[in-house]
């Protein structure tokens, strides 16, 4: 299987599929009111994101609380970030770097 990586209006996703068919059709199946922008077979079956890209430098423990505002923003990215806000009372490029960060590791 290839791994593709489907970008929509609001979401970035990675899919397995025997072909880009295939992939396509799974998120039209889960995300039926996206439209996909970019479809792109990935040259190798690993999806790496780069820490220092992302600005994570040092340890790379998972916040809770950033995981908890994701969890109760159902995966919705800016609503998390305004949740994070909301709950720590950082700024939003903090908030932003929280929440993108926990994200890339896997929440």
């Amino acid at each position: 299987m290839a791994l593709y990586e489907i970008e929509t209006t609001a979401h970035i996703m990675i899919a397995w599929g025997q072909s880009q068919a295939e992939a396509e059709s799974a998120i039209r199946e889960h995300y039926p009111d996206e439209d996909i922008v970019r479809i792109t077979k990935r040259p190798r079956d690993v999806w790496v994101i780069s820490k220092r890209l992302l600005g994570i430098e040092g340890a790379t423990e998972p916040c809770h609380a950033a995981r908890d505002c994701l969890s109760k923003a159902r995966g919705d990215k800016v609503h998390a970030i305004r949740l994070y806000m909301q709950d720590t009372g950082v700024d939003l490029q903090q908030a932003q770097r929280a929440i993108e960060t926990n994200m890339s590791l896997g929440w």
